[in-house]
């Protein structure tokens, strides 16, 4: 019997401290799991598939991710109505933005024009606790206008090798960032947050393993005086060796925006 499949795109955001990334693990708690156990609850008995556009690691968060939910059968009635129930019994830290019927040849990972991600950081005092889930703390002092420099030269395209974790000599390294810059933070606000803040901005259409969290490592020892801007320049040519030995911590990158 022909099955009739129907597609939504699903826009979403959550804090993701206490999971361990987007992709269902053994018993582990991960973002797919919860996502899946509440539609199993508010779909019964309907088959459904989630695909997510992209997988995030444990403790990163998202003002913006996305997933595709494809239903055989019957479709959803009421979009609005869904959405309702389908927050009504998420988790607190994970949040439905939006729904759309989209066609049969969307797909979310291919059809995703860019992902903007944020790297919340503060330098020189210890943070209030309640900074820990979306803010990394850097104790020691950072030259912050030497690593605005660095910075801006991970923008173009470039061979990213050395910010891809595990790589291999198989992988596709040249990629061309829209946009890098380290800015203040003037996005994300809370009464127990320091003084000052900052954020790596990044605009791409997708990045390596731990990208994002390598190029913050190289900045924040860029920052500390343990390597100066050639050692960034010599690292994104096709014929670098350089290893990146630090990756910052996941809990500060957030996956601000997914454009589609």
């Amino acid at each position: 019997m022909f099955q009739k499949r129907f597609y939504y795109l699903v826009k979403f955001q959550f804090l993701g401290y206490r999971f361990h990334g987007w992709q269902k693990q053994p018993n582990t708690k991960t973002l797919h799991l919860m996502i899946d156990k509440t539609l199993r609850y508010i779909l019964g008995d309907q088959s459904f598939k989630t695909l997510a556009a992209s997988r995030t690691d444990a403790k990163v968060s998202a003002q913006e991710a996305a997933f595709e939910l494809f239903l055989r059968n019957e479709p959803l009635e009421d979009l609005s109505l869904f959405l309702d129930d389908f927050n009504a019994n998420l988790p607190q830290d994970i949040r439905a933005l939006s729904i759309e019927k989209v066609t049969s040849d969307f797909n979310v990972i291919q059809d995703s024009k860019f992902k903007e991600y944020h790297y919340i950081f503060a330098q020189g005092e210890k943070c209030h606790p309640f900074c820990a889930p979306i803010m990394t703390t850097i104790l020691d002092p950072l030259d912050v206008e030497l690593m605005k420099k660095g910075a801006q030269l991970f923008q173009g395209m470039h061979h990213f090798k050395s910010y891809c974790y595990k790589a291999t000599d198989n992988g596709l390294y040249d990629r061309e960032l829209k946009r890098c810059e380290l800015m203040e933070n003037d996005i994300y606000t809370a009464n127990f947050f320091p003084e000052k803040s900052y954020i790596l901005r990044v605009i791409g259409k997708g990045f390596g393993r731990h990208q994002i969290r390598l190029m913050m490592g190289a900045l924040i020892k860029l920052g500390r005086g343990e390597v100066d801007l050639d050692f960034i320049v010599e690292s994104l040519k096709p014929s670098s060796s350089i290893s990146i030995d630090y990756i910052a911590p996941a809990s500060g990158l957030i996956l601000h925006k997914i454009e589609f």
